[in-house]
């Protein structure tokens, strides 16, 4: 899901989510959710974050160790912020290691740093064992291209293009009106120079 909460005040996005949590939860399954700048109560809903930044990712895996991930870079979250620190206007106000100057850390280094938390380091050794496909449920995959027959596809399409065309008949009407009197359809106007 992605951006579900755009235009959703903060109440009714946390609302959403803990239903989906609860819902996925209860029926043993994953969603997948991409929102930007959650309020607190509603980052907290999630079991897993992935964090991505410039197109890498920054934090990935529990929830409850993302902040300690950015500690560990010298970054404390204050209450009622958000975890993820960043931005480079806003990194110095979350700098926590006062024995240390503050210095701009980039994202890539954040991402580099993830692969050596505890983690990253978790994370990488998962990836890198072979999944063992004996534990699939025999549904779990496809054994064909499709997952209906080619004529179940072909229905499907061509009634969702003729729904399509009924939204827009107005549109057809009036290219086609349009397309027979050309010189008809165009619209003037009189005071223009």
């Amino acid at each position: 899901m992605d951006e579900i909460s755009t235009g959703l005040d903060s109440a009714t996005t946390y609302q959403i989510i803990k239903y989906l949590r609860d819902s996925t939860h209860a029926l043993d399954g994953t969603t997948i959710i991409s929102l930007l700048q959650p309020a607190p109560e509603t980052y907290e809903l999630f079991d897993d974050v992935i964090l991505i930044s410039e197109g890498q990712i920054v934090y990935q895996g529990p929830r409850e160790y993302a902040a300690d991930f950015f500690a560990a870079m010298g970054f404390r979250c204050p209450e009622r912020k958000n975890v993820a620190v960043l931005s480079k206007k806003d990194q110095q106000q979350y700098w926590c290691q006062y024995d240390y100057p503050y210095q701009f850390v980039s994202v890539t280094k954040f991402a580099e740093a993830f692969k050596t938390f505890v983690i990253g380091k978790r994370l990488h050794d998962d990836l890198d064992r072979p999944y063992n496909r004996k534990h699939n449920h025999p549904a779990a995959l496809s054994t064909s291209n499709y997952g209906v027959k080619r004529l179940e596809i072909l229905k499907s399409n061509f009634q969702w293009q003729r729904l399509l065309m009924k939204r827009n008949s107005f549109i057809y009407v009036f290219k086609s009106t349009c397309g027979s009197h050309h010189n008809d359809c165009i619209f003037s106007n009189n005071n223009a120079p």
